[in-house]
């Protein structure tokens, strides 16, 4: 079986990584891509998956990242 690391990060959709047969390598490419997208500042939302060839998640490893909005400063009015 083959195995794969898909995100949607944004909004946007991507394979991160494929190709993987050993499925601990995968976990540990998984955790990686977590880890740094928890600490983006500009990640929104993200979630991110280990499937398999039939885009199945595997082992529950599917996690949800959630940042709040960073709200834009009003411009400053010179008079």
């Amino acid at each position: 079986m083959k195995y794969a690391i898909i995100k949607v990060v944004n909004g946007s959709y991507s394979i991160h990584a494929e190709g993987f047969t050993d499925i601990a390598s995968a976990k540990v490419n998984y955790h990686g891509l977590c880890q740094t997208l928890w600490n983006a500042p500009d990640v929104i939302s993200a979630e991110v998956a280990i499937v398999d060839e039939n885009l199945d998640a595997v082992e529950g490893y599917k996690e949800y990242i959630h940042h709040e909005a960073q709200p834009t400063p009003e411009p400053e009015v010179v008079e």
